[in-house]
């Protein structure tokens, strides 16, 4: 139980298949209680059918992270039904399909700036949000994937969204360090996701992984789960400003 006693905030959850929930799932299983935060009722009528696979049936809170008054009344409400939080959990990215798919030389402005907004600035967002509740020795984590260093074809603008999510963590890390939160990245695999369905050829993806990977195989979202876990304990206490990679080995290998 290695989160008794403790509680967490976690974003993105989508359905059953998402990392998200996998984190999800894991920090309950040890014992966190939990906050999930969700969009909008579409995405609320989603977690409510599968929340009921929790130990401890958790808070869903409203946070559209492209609101500012909308992340300050969720973490309102959750220092009001929960209190001090030691884990938060950064499991947001979004950009247009047609971003993906075409040359990221002809990626729009307004489809640029939606891109990082979502996926890289929402952490600050976020981080602002629950600072005031986080004890001394809290976890960040936010997922990232592989496109952030290398380019993926048809992740375009989303690498460039992830870069920037990964710089952020360091320079969050360095600032509050000094309170004892601590920050890090998750670079996944690719996993079979909601998500992962706005990449076009992502079966490809997954084989060429598969393939190449030092494990000869893709990931399965319960490591993932059990990673960030790892990340938002106590565990992880001596880490911050990290991205941990759980890959099966994919990128340590040569072409």
């Amino acid at each position: 139980m290695l989160m008794q006693d403790c509680a967490g905030f976690v974003t993105g959850v989508a359905n059953h298949r998402s990392i998200a929930w996998a984190t999800a799932r894991a920090l309950d299983r040890e014992g966190a209680r939990l906050a999930l935060g969700y969009l909008g009722e579409r995405e609320l009528e989603s977690i409510e059918r599968i929340t009921g696979q929790l130990r401890q049936p958790p808070l869903l809170v409203q946070c559209d992270v492209t609101d500012d008054e909308s992340v300050a009344s969720a973490f309102e409400v959750v220092g009001r039904e929960v209190g001090s939080l030691d884990c938060l959990v950064h499991a947001i990215a979004f950009a247009r399909r047609e971003d993906l798919d075409g040359r990221f030389a002809d990626t729009s402005r307004s489809g640029y700036d939606l891109a990082l907004g979502v996926s890289a600035y929402s952490l600050n967002v976020l981080v602002r949000g629950a600072e005031a509740l986080m004890k001394p020795g809290a976890g960040v984590v936010a997922l990232t994937y592989l496109g952030s260093e290398r380019a993926i074809p048809r992740y375009n603008v989303m690498g460039v969204a992830k870069a920037a999510l990964e710089s952020g963590i360091r320079y969050l890390a360095s600032e509050l360090g000094e309170k004892g939160i601590r920050v890090n990245g998750l670079s996944a695999g690719p996993i079979r996701t909601l998500a992962a369905r706005g990449i076009r050829d992502f079966n490809a993806m997954l084989r060429v992984h598969a393939e190449r990977a030092a494990l000869k195989r893709n990931n399965e979202v319960d490591e993932i789960g059990d990673a960030a876990l790892f990340l938002c304990s106590r565990l992880s206490r001596g880490m911050t400003g990290e991205v941990m990679y759980v890959d099966a080995g994919y990128r340590i290998m040569g072409l």
